[in-house]
């Protein structure tokens, strides 16, 4: 008669090292023998000085963690097929560590007399099983990770400092002009204009202090709110904005980006507090060689075609591709495609207004809504966008609300010849439920929050995730006001959408198994959107609203925002955050991968390790869910 549980563990084992490259016969003796141990969450499976089990241990369910109890610190992580507990193997002595399991775990007890003869007959089996006990990895055969409980991908988004590795350096301008902070803005003017250039550096004391622009004049002095009598210090921008000048081109575009200037200045040692050498401006990136953002986005600018765009889309995928291997943190890859992303849709904009013939009749706004919104979009997917005009008679609405729903079909008829597929549930500007005067946005936002029902608290939640992607900001800003004045007077509204926020299917279930879907086109597919982004994006949304946190709408941001708000919460939020950005960075790789959206991932394909990757994160989604349960006393409102 069969032994259905020995069957079970052998065909478990054989698929993990050492095991792995054990002949049939080792192996079944071995399964027969195996001891099955059941662990709750944080019970002890050997402690330190602890007298040698007769048994190492394989993680069949869920995870160890090894310890110093010295020091409180987790120095491994064990997860499914890991080996620990090596030392009865090889040294007669007392456990040096704590094993501990990390959660509800089912784990295979190996026994140690009958494996030693099995592992001496085997040269792999032994040298694995030796490095192994001799590192701090289960898995010595990646030599790149010894020592390290954690690989570099793994750390690179907590290392806030990041050398971008982009060996072309940016030519910066040498040929300095100054002038002192007592020289008047007209002889500051006079000067630029002999010289034939666009900015002059302001320096005190042989030390940069400012810098004026031509922007400066237009928007300062032109406008009449100083007279050109007046000292350069009344416009300069202060303090500058300094760099090595040891500074890529993509460091630059980066600086430049984060804090919306158009030029750099360059000292000996990066700091204000060394003399200048030199002035590093947009334009001069703009003629560095090879692609980059700068380019790209002059390129897409001067595109009068969609076709056109649709081409240099494709360069931004190449973009996307190459940051990615770099392996540049996805908060800083995000920013660039984003911005990319919102310049093809400006431009796309341009092109439909002038495809209509006649101008705007009013001033209108056009809002990427979703992950394009959250500037989270990075591959192509969906449309989701809406447009609001501003207010006008009555008796013109009908007209004006015809000129738009137009334009709108224009625009999201040349967003999907450029890669963006039409929105399965119509929620696009091109639907009159989706192009309205502020008034009827206001009034639909209005019934939205007192009425809460599920597809009124859907509609929030893809409408609350909003961003400016051409026109005017004040009707953006409008609406946003008129939310967070419309939520203080209905605060249940906060109750149903962090219900909405509980409602995303788990990720894992007993002993962290993935959780697959069960029938359709995607039937036995792991679904990263549903089960693990949209947890933690609908989690962020409705905290940051409760706070009344205006003009956030990317997640990782939202999570940072609450850690400042909420100390007592700080490492969840954060850890909400890194696991946002963790999850993100490996849809992108999945969906550039196969050429789809990365939402569906096949895990008989992925490596174990990147199965690690993606359950660590399942622990943040677990504990702000409990968070959201708790403050917003869901199960007992909505029961």
């Amino acid at each position: 008669m069969k032994n259905l549980i020995s069957e079970r563990v052998a065909d478990f084992i054989k698929n993990y090292p050492p095991f792995n490259v054990l002949d049939n016969t080792s192996l079944f003796q071995l399964a027969e023998q195996v001891i099955i141990v059941y662990k709750e969450k944080n019970s002890v499976i050997f402690t330190v000085d602890e007298n040698q089990h007769s048994h190492f241990y394989m993680v069949h369910k869920g995870a160890v963690t090894l310890n110093n109890p010295a020091t409180s610190n987790i120095l491994d992580y064990c997860d499914e097929g890991d080996i620990f507990g090596l030392r009865p193997l090889f040294a007669n002595e007392n456990y040096k560590l704590e094993a501990r399991a990390h959660e509800e775990s089912i784990i295979y007890g190996i026994p140690i007399d009958l494996f030693k003869p099995i592992a001496k007959q085997n040269e792999q089996v032994t040298i694995f099983l030796m490095e192994s006990f001799a590192s701090n990895t289960r898995n010595p055969y990646a030599k790149s990770q010894k020592g390290q409980l954690y690989d570099i991908e793994d750390n690179e988004e907590i290392n806030k400092e990041v050398v971008l590795p982009d060996l072309q350096l940016a030519s910066y301008s040498k040929k300095l002009i100054t002038c002192s902070t007592r020289t008047s803005i007209q002889k500051a003017a006079e000067l630029m204009t002999k010289k034939q250039i666009g900015s002059i550096l302001v320096v005190s004391k042989e030390l940069p202090v400012g810098i004026i622009t031509d922007k400066d004049f237009r928007n300062k002095v032109i406008t009449g709110k100083q007279p050109i009598t007046a000292s350069v210090k009344t416009i300069m921008a202060s303090p500058v904005i300094t760099y090595p000048k040891n500074l890529t081109i993509t460091q630059a575009q980066m600086a430049m980006m984060k804090s919306n200037i158009s030029h750099l200045v360059i000292t000996e040692d990066g700091t204000p507090n060394t003399a200048a050498l030199g002035i590093l401006s947009k334009h001069d990136l703009m003629v560095s060689l090879g692609d980059n953002p700068a380019v790209l986005v002059k390129a897409i600018k001067r595109a009068t075609r969609t076709k056109k765009i649709k081409q240099l889309r494709k360069s931004i995928m190449v973009l996307l591709a190459g940051y990615l291997e770099q392996n540049i943190p996805l908060g800083i890859i995000a920013k660039i495609i984003s911005e990319l992303n919102d310049t093809c849709i400006k431009q796309v904009v341009e092109i439909s207004i002038n495809k209509m013939g006649t101008p705007p009749p009013v001033k209108f706004a056009w809002l990427a809504l979703g992950s394009q919104g959250r500037s989270e979009q990075l591959l192509h997917t969906d449309q989701d966008n809406a447009l609001v005009f501003e207010d006008v008679p009555e008796e013109d609405l009908p007209k004006t609300t015809t000129y738009f729903l137009e334009l709108s079909k224009h625009v999201t008829k040349a967003l999907n010849v450029i890669g963006y597929e039409y929105c399965p549930a119509d929620m696009m500007a091109s639907n009159p439920k989706w192009c309205l005067s502020l008034q009827e946005w206001k009034n639909k936002l209005s019934y939205w929050i007192s009425n809460p029902g599920p597809n009124e608290v859907l509609m929030s939640s893809i409408f609350f995730d909003y961003s400016l992607a051409y026109g005017e900001r004040s009707l953006l800003d409008n609406m946003s006001d008129h939310i967070f004045r419309t939520v203080d007077k209905y605060p249940i509204f906060l109750v149903h959408l962090a219900n909405g926020a509980l409602q995303s299917p788990s990720p894992t279930g007993f002993f962290r198994q993935f959780l697959v879907e069960q029938d359709g086109q995607h039937k036995d597919f792991f679904d990263l959107k549903s089960r693990a982004l949209r947890p933690l994006i609908d989690a962020a949304r409705v905290l940051i609203l409760s706070h009344s946190v205006k003009a956030i709408s990317n997640t990782w941001e939202r999570y940072e925002k609450l850690a400042e708000l909420e100390p007592n919460n700080k490492e969840l939020y954060l850890a909400c955050s890194y696991a946002t950005k963790a999850l993100l960075k490996f849809r992108t790789k999945q969906g550039l991968s196969h050429h789809d959206s990365g939402r569906f991932i096949e895990l008989e394909q992925l490596t174990k390790q990147e199965k690690m990757k993606l359950k660590r994160t399942f622990k943040a989604i677990k504990e702000i869910q409990e968070l959201i349960t708790l403050r917003f006393k869901v199960t007992n409102i909505l029961g």
